[in-house]
């Protein structure tokens, strides 16, 4: 207990928000590494937790180990467990967007759709019915307060920063967020989920989208009815290059499984569904300097009138570049220092200063 205790006063010595020791916290459950940590920093710290495990997923028994790890998880840490019903909420909202999506030639991230919506929405309006008014989450991140207001950080191992898949959960949804592994490396976390369950600590991480079965996206999006017709694979020019079978087996920045021979590799650089046709270019033509975003969910800062400076992250796994954000009515116009490769709409944007600290973020639009 004095460990983790150490563990979490560091925790806030670097600037990671943790519930007053008296609040009650319900712990995110998955029945993996990350919650099974979490669960157990919170709880030996001295919190009253307990564990909730969305049940999200229609199908019979695709929820049923990840429930029954969680509860055993729960069981040796002596906490209750309650699983909470979600499926039909996360049909409707995540899954058959995401099918939509897919079929109009964007290429979302349910994950961050899912987060503002499920687990910092329906989650945490069980958790507070329940009488807890933290939920703790196993992402890699931090919360300070600046200024008065919630500030999402990178987390301190940043080959594991999730803080870009949380970036558009707005004030009031941080105010009942913390996050116990924020300072935390992945083998820190695995040995402390390990002290309940060595399997666990042991076990692998999934790098799948849950209701995508073999991360085979075009194959769920034809199970739900969106799969497009065949049509065109044009250059930038107009000339035919060669077909596909369907627009929703592609997206921005795509360069293998085109089908076609070239003089140099080819990339995906545009998709126009209303005319069916997948556009392709040299990588050059693939850079975008400039693009648009929806309506602007504000971090760190106030909301803003007149541009401003960022580093800004396209997708999970880019480097963030410098930008330029001008706030406009319905979002924003981003400039980037330096063109970057597969700026795609549906994806997120989400913009930092040089600490690390989220400013804002918004789905991209168009480029």
């Amino acid at each position: 207990m004095g460990n983790t205790t150490r563990m979490l006063q560091e925790e806030n010595i670097l600037e990671n928000r943790m519930p007053p020791r008296d609040d009650r916290v319900a712990i995110a459950m998955s029945g993996g590494v990350d919650s099974a940590a979490s669960a157990v920093l919170m709880v030996e710290a001295g919190y009253a937790c307990m564990g909730l495990t969305l049940r999200m997923l229609r199908t019979p028994g695709c929820d049923t180990k990840t429930a029954e790890d969680a509860r055993r998880i729960c069981d040796a840490l002596n906490i209750p467990h309650k699983t909470v019903e979600v499926a039909e909420a996360f049909d409707y909202h995540i899954v058959n967007r995401f099918v939509r999506e897919y079929a109009a030639g964007r290429t979302p991230n349910p994950c961050i759709r899912c987060n503002r919506m499920i687990k910092f929405g329906l989650l945490v309006k069980e958790a507070r019915r329940l009488g807890h008014d933290y939920v703790a989450t196993g992402h890699y991140a931090r919360l300070a307060v600046r200024d008065g207001r919630l500030a999402l950080h990178r987390a301190v191992h940043l080959p594991k920063d999730q803080s870009y898949v949380l970036a558009p959960l707005t004030q009031a949804q941080l105010r009942h967020a913390c996050f116990p592994l924020g300072g935390l490396s992945k083998v820190e976390a695995r040995n402390i989920a390990g002290k309940i369950d060595v399997s666990i600590g042991a076990s692998k991480e999934s790098q799948e989208i849950c209701f995508v079965p073999g991360n085979d996206y075009a194959a769920m999006v034809e199970s739900r009815g969106g799969a497009g017709a065949p049509g065109l694979i044009k250059d930038l020019q107009g000339k035919v290059l060669g077909t596909h079978a369907g627009i929703h087996h592609y997206t921005i920045g795509q360069r293998h499984g085109l089908g076609i021979s070239a003089e140099r590799p080819l990339y995906v650089v545009r998709l126009e569904p209303a005319e069916n046709t997948v556009y392709v270019g040299f990588v050059e033509t693939s850079l975008c300097d400039v693009f648009r975003t929806g309506p602007l969910f504000w971090g760190a800062i106030l909301p803003q009138v007149a541009a401003f400076r960022a580093e800004v992250q396209i997708r999970y796994k880019h480097r963030a570049a410098p930008c330029l954000v001008t706030p406009l009515p319905d979002g924003a116009q981003v400039r980037l220092d330096t063109p970057q490769r597969s700026v795609t709409p549906g994806q997120w944007a989400a913009f930092y200063d040089a600490e690390g600290v989220v400013l804002a973020a918004a789905e991209i639009r168009n480029q």
